[in-house]
């Protein structure tokens, strides 16, 4: 049975070149700061991006009353029914924000996906080595991480020797699990969110280019 959409925020693009459907992480909804940047900044390099709520956040949202995230099959469930919701007018891909882009992976199978994003992935949780990447083998479009060189859900040291033939890691530096790096590193949050909305936006064209 089909669950109740929640309210998709868009940004639009002047030349869009894709479609991003967007979810965020576990603690902070759609129209947090980090999403707000990283949509705008998808934007500026011609991606439209479709920001929506798993059904948890907006409950909290509307009542104020926090609660824990729904199991992955109730999540999985609801990105399903809103990338099934996108018009056809534009290439298709899909990601999220640390466990909504985990929520992505698990639907690289959607038949009109053409490739994942995930902004900081959690590979793990922090100090627990219970790692989340059990489908990568199983991925049937290729999975694009931005990730920050110190996140705690996954750092560059604990995933130099890793490897999965359709994942790319992309090391943002200094970068934390929400890209702010540390203020003796000269660089800025707004500047690590800029680079991995490059980053999307390199391998967007890429694919583009070889489907012609």
């Amino acid at each position: 049975m089909p669950l109740p959409l929640t309210k998709v925020l868009i940004n639009t693009a002047a030349a869009a070149k894709a479609r991003l459907l967007l979810a965020h992480g576990a603690g902070a909804g759609a129209d947090s700061s980090f999403m707000q940047q990283l949509a705008q900044q998808l934007a500026v390099n011609n991606i439209e991006v479709w920001r929506f709520n798993f059904a948890y956040m907006q409950r909290f949202i509307d009542t104020g009353k926090r609660s824990l995230p729904e199991r992955m099959p109730l999540l999985m469930q609801q990105f399903n029914q809103q990338a099934g919701n996108c018009p056809p007018d534009l290439p298709l891909f899909i990601g999220g924000k640390s466990m909504g882009g985990r929520v992505a992976s698990m639907l690289s199978q959607h038949s009109n996906v053409k490739a994942v994003f995930a902004f900081g992935y959690p590979f793990h949780a922090p100090k627990k080595l219970s790692w989340r990447t059990e489908h990568f083998t199983t991925l049937a479009c290729p999975l694009f991480i931005a990730q920050g060189e110190r996140d705690p859900f996954g750092t560059t040291a604990e995933l130099v020797d890793m490897q999965w033939p359709k994942v790319d890691i992309h090391w943002l530096a200094d970068g934390d699990h929400d890209f702010k790096p540390r203020v003796k590193s000269g660089l800025t949050q707004q500047q690590l969110i800029a680079a991995a909305a490059q980053f999307c936006s390199r391998n967007i064209d890429e694919i583009l280019l070889a489907a012609k």
